[in-house]
């Protein structure tokens, strides 16, 4: 029998009557439809997009989140036509620039830019998609525990900063006393450079560094998250002038930005892509050691701003000599965050699997 033959003999199906695709859309088209229509930040049908700049205040792995947003054209979805400008200058220019509204959001890591802000800086924190402390000590071949590090140097950027308090907090809890905190300047690759030296023993760094580190036969000998201190990573500012007149366009910049969240965790290698993109890099153990990082360990799926973190951040100003003029509380809006639970766009967003820590 041929194949012409053998479907004729197949029985036929009933033809789909206008009922039955009526039905089928009900159940499987007309949800979607609602939903889109239903999600209380998307742009309406033929709503002209609103133009504004966000900048990044370095290049860093830890924006993956700002990055794959860009990339994969999330922001359009919001009615937002996004301009990306990138300052690698000091955390009291972008503020300045945030200020007088030469751009309206700032992502950048909120423990660089909180002393300044709480010394009068107009600006306030209004997401944080990423919290904790990625930083990791990477020492020379030789040193492979915590305790090798006794008589040893600890090189860091600056006394003051964050890596400088962290390292305080590592040497005093392990009994380090004669471990020496060296500040010796320069970017994170300069400082890397300083260990292949020999000018110092370790350092603190972020991720990819480990993955550069173990490809040189560093080791990773401690990772500073573990010391339990509140903070804060990546993070969305905007100024006052936003909050008071462009409050819809700041509430679908964090609905995008919360997407982006969901979007990273459910495609890896789209992430990667967006990162390799901007870093100009494509080695996997670079790429991978980012999403690890920035994407699963210290993803914070709500974007609360942690106040307490910012709190003591600015007691850390305080203590440093630098007159505080406004209060951890007024660093900080949650409004718009919260906003995104209370309308049930989170539990859309996860399938009705509100987001937890990772």
């Amino acid at each position: 029998m041929n194949l012409f033959g053998l479907a004729a003999m197949q029985p036929r199906r009933p033809p789909i009557t206008s009922g039955l695709l009526a039905a089928c859309l009900t159940l499987f088209v007309l949800p979607t439809i609602i939903r889109a229509q239903t999600s209380p930040y998307l742009a309406k049908p033929g709503e002209t997009p609103v133009t504004i700049y966000v900048a990044t205040c370095a290049t860093s792995g830890g924006f993956i989140h700002m990055y794959t947003a860009l990339d994969q054209n999330l922001f359009a979805k919001y009615g937002l036509s996004v301009r990306h400008v990138v300052f690698r200058t000091a955390a009291n220019i972008n503020l300045a620039a945030l200020a007088i509204d030469e751009i309206q959001f700032l992502y950048c890591a909120a423990d660089a830019t909180i002393p300044g802000m709480a010394a009068g800086s107009d600006a306030s924190l209004v997401a944080s998609p990423l919290v904790g402390l990625p930083y990791l000590i990477i020492a020379r071949k030789e040193i492979k525990t915590i305790q090798d590090l006794k008589g040893k140097s600890i090189g860091v950027g600056s006394v003051g900063g964050l890596p400088y308090r962290l390292l305080r907090a590592f040497v005093k809890k392990f009994g380090l006393v004669d471990t020496q905190i060296r500040p010796v300047g320069g970017s994170q690759p300069e400082r890397y450079n300083a260990i292949l030296q020999g000018v110092i023993d370790s350092a603190p760094f972020t991720p990819p560094m480990d993955a550069r580190g173990k490809k040189d036969g560093f080791n990773v000998v401690y990772h500073l998250n573990d010391l339990g201190l509140p903070a804060i990573y990546s993070s969305l500012h905007t100024n006052a002038k936003s909050i008071r007149e462009r409050r819809q366009t700041v509430q679908r910049f964090v609905g995008a930005l919360a997407e982006s969240v969901k979007f990273v965790e459910d495609n890896p290698e789209k992430a990667k892509a967006s990162v390799a993109k901007i870093l100009r890099i494509q080695d996997e153990a670079v790429l991978q050691s980012s999403y690890e990082a920035y994407a699963k360990k210290h993803v914070n799926r709500r974007l609360i701003v942690p106040l307490n973190a910012v709190t003591d951040s600015v007691d850390v100003a305080r203590e440093s000599g630098l007159k505080i003029l406004r209060q951890a509380n007024e660093l900080v809006d949650n409004s718009f965050a919260e906003s995104l639970d209370k309308s049930g766009f989170l539990k859309e967003l996860w399938g009705g699997k509100l987001p937890t820590k990772p």
